[in-house]
């Protein structure tokens, strides 16, 4: 297992591994101004996300529809498996992640940059 903290560099900013273990994974999200992840689900993963500082945009799918709403400092949100979602950040943006381990269970139906996998 690779030694914490590591850095991901991403097209919408960058991941900081801070925690990584069998059974749970520390992220934090920094997302520049006007970028956008992936609009994704995960098959097992389970996160939940807080906003450190900043202003995101959370879109959710809840039945048939995607509600979009404004993510900020100090609010949080559980993502279970199989739910679709996507944050895009309206300024420089650090969000702070807690989940399962499964880092590589993403499912990506729509990438601004292209990615597939």
């Amino acid at each position: 297992m690779t030694e914490v903290p590591y850095r991901v560099d991403k097209p919408w900013g960058y991941e900081l591994v801070w925690a990584r273990t069998s059974h749970y994974v520390g992220k934090i999200l920094h997302v520049n101004a006007g970028e956008i992840l992936s609009l994704q689900y995960h098959n097992e993963k389970d996160e939940t996300m807080h906003v450190l500082s900043g202003e995101l945009v959370l879109r959710i799918k809840e039945g048939d529809e995607m509600v979009e709403r404004h993510f900020l400092e100090g609010e949080s949100v559980h993502i279970a498996p199989g739910v679709i979602h996507q944050i895009e950040a309206v300024v420089d943006s650090d969000v702070l992640e807690a989940s399962t381990p499964h880092l590589d269970d993403l499912v990506r139906l729509k990438d601004r940059y292209g990615r597939t996998s």
